[in-house]
């Protein structure tokens, strides 16, 4: 039987490889065509309705007509009117059959006004020779004086486009011939002259800082931001759906409501984008949040629309102050603000009257199987799945009054998810006081029946989730539409992971209880409040997010990108200051005044207009000890005996005269001689220095895994906390840094010369600041 079947299946193949072929497809095309079984399918059916009604005989531009409708049609139930316009000769060229295809796709309601769609497919209008004619001599008409100058060097294409555009339903290749004979009547053969190649015009340059940003006003404030992100973001827009137009979007679901409400969307939005950012409010955000931030604000700002941040508050026994408050501070850090700040809590009210109404139209109903029988993709139906509707009502009426235990009921939507889920469930019993709403609920929604619903209240039009949220978008669609409110459309896009660390709360929260990292807010994690913490500028992270780029796949990407991204910053915003993290004292013993010296340091050497810094310079000076060395190897440039070296920025150069050394033979200072850098030969080294410094304490970071994925067993097989970094964090707690930080607040940050970028942390307390190092100077070659 298996084997008739096969027999049979590959007498299908060859039949429809006939079809195909026989409307002008190569072999290999039609090959390639039977290899997607519903493209197959729409063009065979498209190719017998058309030889049924033409003979077994189709010529080519047919053939292409067909083919180019199946392929391009997103609701089949259109293709026989299509097909039957292309048999009849109504629908003769590919302009006219995308104006077709583009007419059914905005008109998704039955039935279709067919005088209308002939109009918009200009079925019936005949355009005479003549009539090419005449335009062709109208826009010559109009382009005269520059065709005389430029002659055959001016941009035929512009002729062409304006022609096509009084005759829209003209023939291409007519209106073409027609063009190239006048302008040959006008201009006669072409020359030697024409027949050289038109020298490029040169392309105006932005300056570096203008390429990169772009002033944008935001509720009265004018803040930089990323221009590459925002185009990026504009040009997403050709891909997703104009605001109303939500039924053009392949998969969405039409019912005879669905334009009345879309028009009252516009009505209520005024045609605007909208879109939300849904945290839950039970963790810190994170370096992927970062992505999600960008995208949902940056789109609508890109665009012309608002944001909403909506806390996704069904959860009560997870949820804290404390997170309400981090996410909408890091949010705003990012430079972004939110158009409202909205909770689902808001919505509980209106979302348990819908519940009501869903149980009324029998499409939800209150189950009694407990949570582990119907997790996974195989449970065994609900059998409360038919019960009556006054029965559920009555129940779930019971639910909300308290009357159930926790789990002892739930309330079901009847549908199939994608991803094969049956029946998800839409509220749950939780006796657990809500941060906002207290005891007034013991019943709370699941994210499965709040997200949608909570988007249609808001009027949101691109409801962007990561990919994971692919499988839910037909229960979106469902929900929506079951209970005849607006309906927005949900684009997934790719998550953002980094190597090199973890991301999810519970493993953070295990490596805050085992002492690993001292909170959320611990530098080496890539929280955003960590990366706060740690220096990284907001404009780093959205440069970041943008270079990363709004991918379907998901991206997992290096760090060292990251810091990359924060050099470049730092490199503009941070000014210099001087440190040493392993002083070794030097003694000037021919100091040129009775007293210390003010040295003027530029905060950014290299634009002296940003101003400068005073410095003390006299006796007694610190350097690093790894700046001198006793024997000079081969490629040392800096201090050694016989081997002077500059001191940056004060104009003079330092020469050992003395070295001195504990009882151990240890080096534990230097005396040395100066001279004025004018009347000296150049050294090969300048170094940096401090004199009367702070003492400080500096904190280095490492990566806090040793491995890329800490999270993947056949990479570590005893499990993340096997593997941390006992070098990831080193703290000096005696490093010299000049004065001039001494006003500085927590979060202000400075480039230390030759050190890196540090910033003040928050444990700084007046006579004892500290600094974190955000990112060396130079990318480490290892970390690549």
């Amino acid at each position: 039987m298996a084997a008739a079947a096969g027999a049979m299946a590959a007498e299908e193949a060859e039949e429809a490889l006939g079809l195909f072929t026989g409307i002008g497809l190569s072999e290999a095309k039609a090959r390639e065509t039977l290899r997607n079984g519903a493209l197959s399918a729409l063009l065979r059916r498209a190719v017998l309705q058309a030889r049924s009604a033409l003979g077994p005989a189709l010529d080519k531009a047919t053939g292409t007509l067909l083919y180019n409708a199946a392929a391009r049609l997103r609701d089949p139930k259109h293709l026989g009117f299509l097909v039957g316009y292309i048999a009849r000769r109504e629908i003769l060229t590919d302009l006219q059959l995308s104006a077709a295809l583009e007419y059914v796709r905005s008109h998704p309601l039955e039935p279709l006004d067919v005088a209308d769609f002939e109009r918009a497919c200009g079925v019936g209008v005949c355009v005479t020779p003549e009539q090419i004619e005449e335009a062709v001599e109208a826009v010559i008409g109009k382009h005269r004086a520059e065709l005389l100058a430029e002659r055959y060097h001016f941009n035929m294409g512009l002729l062409m486009g304006e022609a096509r555009s009084r005759l829209r339903w003209a023939d291409g290749k007519t209106i073409k011939n027609e063009v190239d004979l006048q302008v040959l009547h006008l201009l006669g053969p072409k020359t030697e002259a024409d027949l050289e190649k038109k020298p490029k015009a040169a392309k105006t340059r932005l300056a570096p800082v203008e390429k990169q940003k772009a002033a944008v006003v935001e509720n009265g404030e004018v803040g930089m931001e990323t221009r590459s992100l925002l185009e990026q973001l504009r040009g997403e827009a050709l891909k997703f759906h104009k605001p109303g137009e939500n039924y053009k979007t392949e998969g969405y679901v039409v019912t005879p409501n669905t334009m009345a409400l879309l028009k009252q969307h516009l009505a209520i939005t005024g045609g605007q984008v909208r879109t939300r950012f849904p945290p839950e409010p039970n963790g810190i955000l994170h370096i992927g949040h970062a992505k999600a931030i960008n995208f949902n604000f940056g789109y609508a700002k890109a665009n012309g629309g608002v944001c909403f941040l909506r806390y996704d508050d069904t959860n009560p026994e997870k949820e804290e102050e404390k997170y309400f408050t981090a996410i909408r501070e890091m949010v705003e850090w990012l430079g972004y603000q939110p158009y409202a700040v909205t909770h689902a809590s808001d919505y509980f009210d209106q979302l348990y009257t819908w519940a009501l109404e869903l149980i009324r139209r029998g499409q939800a109903y209150v189950c009694h199987q407990k949570v582990e029988e119907i997790k996974g993709h195989n449970p065994p139906p609900s059998p409360w799945r038919d019960r009556p509707v006054e029965e559920s009502l009555l129940l779930f009426e019971d639910m909300r009054k308290g009357k159930f235990g926790e789990g002892e009921a739930t309330l079901r939507m009847k549908l199939v998810m994608e991803d094969g889920k049956m029946d998800p469930v839409a509220y749950r019993v939780k006796f657990t006081p809500h941060h906002r709403t207290g005891d007034k609920w013991c019943i709370y929604p699941t994210y499965d029946y709040t997200h949608c619903l909570c988007d249609s209240i808001e009027h949101i039009t691109h409801s962007l989730c990561t990919k994971e949220f692919q499988a839910r978008r037909s229960s979106y669609f469902w929900l929506c539409n079951a209970l005849d409110v607006y309906c927005p459309v949900q684009w997934e896009y790719g998550r953002l992971n980094l190597l090199y660390t973890v991301v999810s709360k519970r493993k953070i929260i295990r490596l805050v209880e085992t002492g690993a990292v001292r909170d959320w807010d611990d530098p080496r994690l890539f929280t955003l409040t960590a990366l706060r913490r740690r220096g990284f500028p907001p404009e780093a992270i959205n440069n970041f997010c943008a270079r990363v780029g709004v991918t379907v796949a998901q991206a997992t990407m290096e760090p060292h990108l990251l810091e990359a991204c924060a050099r470049e910053v730092l490199n503009e915003q941070a000014p210099r200051a001087m440190a040493v993290l392993e002083p070794l004292k030097v003694t000037i013993t021919n100091f040129p005044a009775p007293k210390a010296l003010e040295v003027l340091v530029p905060n950014f050497p290299a634009d002296e207009s940003q101003g400068f810094h005073k410095v003390p310079f006299q006796t007694t000076i610190y350097i690093e000890e790894t700046d001198f060395r006793e024997e000079v190897d081969k490629g040392y440039k800096r201090l050694a005996p016989g081997q002077p070296v500059g001191l940056r920025h004060a104009g003079y150069i330092i020469a050992i005269q003395n070295v001195i050394k504990d009882a151990s033979g240890r080096v534990i200072e230097l005396e040395v001689t100066c001279t004025k850098s004018d009347v000296a030969e150049k050294p090969k080294a300048f170094i940096h220095w401090v004199s009367e410094p702070l003492v400080c304490e500096v904190r280095l970071y490492e990566r806090l895994f040793l491995h890329k994925n800490p999270e993947d067993p056949s990479e570590v097989p005893g499990g993340f906390l096997s593997d941390l970094n006992p070098d990831s964090l080193r703290v000096v707690r005696n490093a010299l840094v000049d004065s001039s930080v001494l006003s500085a607040r927590p979060f202000d940050k400075f480039q230390f010369e030759r050190l890196g970028y540090f910033s003040v942390d928050p444990d700084s307390e007046e006579g004892k600041m500290v600094f974190n190092r955000t990112v060396t100077l130079k990318e480490d070659p290892g970390k690549a």
